[in-house]
């Protein structure tokens, strides 16, 4: 009896670490930067190097195992991608793998009786909540970067804080929705971001872009900015569409009341109210996406 979790380890883990070990030391990796980022030992790492370590041709001409190498390496290498995200990509392809493919195929060699069996081995849901919602991390953390590495953002952050935030596919709630806890400042002329993105830790920019899905905006990811004329002329001036809400009203219903007015508003804004900031809050697919629009503005 051999399980297709043996052939995994056996075949498939020793080639693509070797691939994944090779690739990030092309990018430029010490040993041990490589064997910290794949949790082996720097003696892997080193046999990995230098060919000792065979490897499967069935892995190394596939294109899809190739391509996830390449795009692991280098989100681990500029930190687009944490090693759990890249845990749960290599899992999904190993269970595709094992889904009557070439994983299936080495399972049956080694086990000529499943030849016969007409069974389901997809064991695993390749669009697992665990590999959505790191995704949207993912998404979110590129934005940010984006955001810093911006001149003159820090200009456009509000008296209460920016957020960008980013949902998954099926939001329902503020839950569904990640952002940055503690928001984005101003600290002396620098965007600062003060952690890593988290869900449920929005309220009111995750609130706007919940209730503009609710009212058939196909938006995945809203960044609040500072209110100002001009910034909204400039934002027009770029193409994109705008939409002013009633600040003091219920959130839900005032995006709502604007979208039904404007079904294709890129932007909504609010001139302020009682106690209420006036701001603009700008909509997009995704996070990288709403960081580029922003930058019209500056």
């Amino acid at each position: 009896m051999k399980f297709v979790e043996e052939v995994v380890v056996e075949e498939f883990l020793p080639t693509f670490r070797s691939m994944l070990a090779e690739d990030l030391r092309d990018r430029g990796l010490t040993q041990s930067e490589v064997a910290a980022a794949l949790g082996i030992s720097q003696s892997a790492v080193s046999k990995y190097a230098h060919g000792d370590v065979a490897r499967r041709e069935e892995f190394t001409a596939d294109e899809r195992v190739r391509e996830l190498v390449e795009r692991v390496g280098e989100g681990l290498t500029e930190g687009g991608m944490r090693p759990v995200q890249a845990l749960v990509e290599a899992e999904v392809l190993i269970r595709r793998l094992e889904d009557g493919d070439v994983l299936a195929d080495l399972h049956e060699e080694a086990v000529p009786e499943l030849a016969e069996y007409g069974g389901d081995f997809s064991i695993h849901d390749p669009e697992s909540e665990l590999r959505t919602t790191e995704r949207v991390l993912a998404s979110l953390r590129r934005g940010l970067r984006r955001l810093e590495n911006t001149s003159g953002f820090a200009a456009l952050i509000p008296n209460v804080g920016s957020n960008l935030v980013v949902c998954t596919p099926d939001a329902e709630d503020l839950e569904d929705v990640a952002g940055v806890p503690g928001r984005i400042f101003d600290v002396k002329g620098r965007t600062t971001v003060p952690s890593e993105p988290e869900f449920g830790v929005s309220e009111h920019v995750a609130t706007v872009l919940l209730a503009a899905r609710e009212a058939g905006r196909d938006v995945n990811a809203a960044l609040n900015v500072r209110y100002d004329p001009d910034i909204v002329e400039r934002l027009e001036a770029d193409g994109l569409v705008t939409a002013e809400f009633e600040g003091e009203d219920h959130v839900e219903r005032a995006v709502a009341d604007a979208l039904a007015a404007t079904p294709d508003a890129d932007v909504l804004y609010q001139t302020g109210g009682y106690g209420v900031e006036p701001i603009v809050y700008v909509l997009g697919p995704g996070a990288e996406t709403v960081a580029e629009r922003v930058k019209g503005p500056i």
